[in-house]
């Protein structure tokens, strides 16, 4: 998306990911992204930076540290810099926008929200903080349900609604992030949801679910323990009633008459990004998709 339209991309990020260690704010969603953008992003692990060193945690560690969440030299550059402007009271939109832009990142990089909000898994053992479960028991104990504390003292950050409110905009995109704890910690966001619906623009989800499996991370293992069925047909369902279109890949093809009974249209494509191409092309199917869905053809 970033390729294809540049400046007039706004990404909406999650922070209930968000944390502190060693003292320090770490915004793992927002960084993700901005890596991303920027072109310095670490391909093989998904996060970090590319051509990381571990000189500080290797020290910190032998001094008796903390070393399952790993902070490289590179990256811990972002997270001093983020805790210190913090600390003195400037916005986490407003220090996001200043790394964007020293990074020479185009598009805009929207935090949910300014407020803390911190996602809580909760499991038959009691409750973890996001990233204990994630990064420090590597999902592998059972879910039985989500929260996101300080949600409901949480709102839009006027970024956000400036975004959401453009009389420019042409579309919402649903990223095909996991629908658990990357997108509903958004969509918590009081008045957020109120938000998407007011604009009278297509919203198109992309399933994050291909051949009843994700493609990364706990998305699918998430969705089974939760008693949900591991389909792209489930992840519509999710999004029904906020999404007027459903990008599925050719694998579930089989699946596309049961989500336009969810009364949503369905774009079937190659929706595995193995390369830049392949992102680059997903980006024009929703876009084509998202045009088509304005004309009202879908309707018809």
């Amino acid at each position: 998306m970033a390729a294809v339209l540049g400046g007039d991309l706004s990404v909406v990020v999650n922070t209930g990911d968000d944390f502190e260690h060693f003292g320090l704010a770490v915004s793992p969603d927002l960084d993700t992204v901005m890596y991303t953008l920027a072109g310095i992003a670490n391909p093989e692990t998904g996060w970090g930076i590319s051509g990381e060193t571990w000189n500080f945690l290797d020290l910190a560690t032998r001094l008796g540290g903390p070393a399952w969440f790993r902070i490289g030299d590179r990256d811990l550059a972002t997270h001093v810099l983020r805790s210190e402007r913090l600390r003195r009271g400037e916005r986490l939109t407003l220090i996001t926008a200043d790394l964007c832009r020293r990074l020479g990142i185009k598009a805009h990089i929207l935090p949910m929200s300014d407020e803390t909000v911190r996602t809580i898994v909760y499991t038959p053992e009691g409750a973890l903080a996001f990233q204990e479960y994630f990064v420090r028991l590597r999902c592998e104990v059972a879910v039985t349900g989500f929260a996101f504390d300080g949600v409901e003292r949480a709102r839009p950050t006027a970024e956000v609604r400036a975004a959401l409110q453009h009389p420019a905009l042409a579309a919402i995109v649903i990223c095909p992030s996991n629908p658990f704890v990357s997108i509903d910690p958004i969509l918590a966001v009081p008045e957020l949801r109120d938000l998407l619906r007011a604009r009278n623009v297509p919203v198109v989800a992309v399933s994050p679910i291909i051949g009843g499996a994700a493609v990364k991370g706990p998305a699918a293992k998430m969705m089974r323990e939760l008693g949900s069925e591991v389909s792209a047909t489930a992840v519509a369902a999710y999004y029904r009633g906020l999404a007027h279109g459903v990008v599925i890949d050719e694998a579930d093809a089989g699946l596309a008459a049961q989500i336009e009974a969810m009364e949503m249209a369905v774009r079937i494509v190659p929706t595995l990004m193995r390369s830049p191409v392949d992102r680059h092309d997903l980006a024009l199917v929703c876009l084509d998709f998202a045009r088509y869905l304005a004309s009202g053809a879908a309707a018809q």
